[in-house]
């Protein structure tokens, strides 16, 4: 108990400060998004405003080519459905909880509750999320889709997500974040921690289609062991106020990889600060980051930093900007 106060105390410090660097969102000027929402089984019941909203961030509504479906409206989990149960298990991360009691030695383990305000936030607020396993050895047929969906207007939508993949196992999932028709401010606020075991691989593609006055700030961490493999295909085409992204992934284990592309377009009025770290903490690790960005009137700021704790820790880190019309500003910062 003294501990959980104990954490608890700096968290709440830490929701006192201002970002650190990058656009800084006041969370006062956003109310907490609702917990409730009617859930949705038939998917081919929405409307077809919002199917087509769930299409642009690559979520069939149809459920075709997918071993499951997931999606989050504000703080609300309105769909959950799972087709090859025999090669991943898919609910929320709530449901885990009392599923599985080693599931809270898997959260709160990579990410600090109190790295700054908005991790801070979500853990005031005991965010609920996606938690997405593959056992031991399972190889899913077919992609994971999930969809983190903000339906009200200038609310903060807090969410965290698990993802485990355990030893030889292989996991692609396929995560959209948007907005629905007519909202135009409010801000998402998005914990991951993933776990790549020994010999597993996790594919994750990740797509952006935002409103115009959406700020956006994901904190990520990615733990790969002996053999593991990430890759991660990270997309972001549409206008968005401010996009603050820069996950981590740590390389724990011999010969342990990771790839990271990132593909964007600030469109004017828009600040992507994106980028990722990579830390090569054992012997013949080896990334790859690779970035593409265009900006069309928009601010880009493109990190990359890569930590050599290891021998023969192999990194490389390419990044191609392009700027077009007036005002566009580019930005590459590579760190070694």
């Amino acid at each position: 108990m003294q501990a959980d106060e104990s954490i608890r105390k700096k968290v709440k410090d830490a929701l006192k400060k201002n970002a650190a660097y990058g656009e800084d969102f006041n969370l006062d000027e956003y109310s907490i998004a609702s917990k409730d929402a009617e859930k949705t089984g038939d998917m081919s019941e929405l409307s077809e405003e919002d199917q087509r909203t769930l299409l642009n961030v690559g979520f069939t509504p149809s459920q075709d080519n997918r071993a499951g479906s997931f999606i989050m409206l504000d703080n609300a989990v309105t769909h959950s459905t799972l087709r090859e149960k025999d090669a991943v298990e898919l609910m929320s991360l709530k449901d885990a909880m009392k599923t599985h009691d080693w599931v809270k030695d898997y959260t709160w383990k990579l990410v600090a509750p109190d790295a700054d305000k908005y991790t801070a936030m979500s853990y005031l607020q005991d965010a609920d999320g996606y938690f997405i396993r593959a056992p031991k050895g399972k190889k899913s047929k077919m992609p994971v889709q999930t969809c983190l969906l903000l339906g009200s207007k200038q609310v903060s939508q807090t969410v965290h997500n698990i993802v485990v993949v355990e030893e030889d196992a292989e996991l692609d999932v396929i995560t959209g974040c948007s907005t629905k028709h007519g909202v135009e401010t409010g801000l998402h606020l998005g914990i991951s921690e993933m776990y790549v075991k020994k010999g597993a691989t996790l594919k994750f593609t990740m797509i952006h289609n935002w409103a115009k006055q959406i700020g956006v700030r994901p904190r990520t961490v990615i733990h790969v062991e002996e053999g593991g493999t990430y890759i991660s295909n990270y997309v972001t085409l549409k206008p968005v106020k401010s996009v603050q992204s820069y996950p981590t992934v740590i390389l724990e284990g011999k010969g342990a990889f990771a790839r990271l592309n990132t593909i964007a377009v600030a469109h004017p009025g828009s600040e992507l600060d994106l980028g990722s770290r990579v830390i090569f903490n054992a012997e013949d690790t080896k990334a790859e980051l690779i970035s593409r960005s265009i900006t069309t009137g928009g601010r880009v700021i493109a990190r990359g930093e890569m930590v050599g704790n290891a021998d023969r820790a192999k990194g490389h880190l390419e990044c191609h900007g392009l700027v077009l019309g007036k005002g566009g500003m580019q930005r590459a910062i590579p760190i070694l």
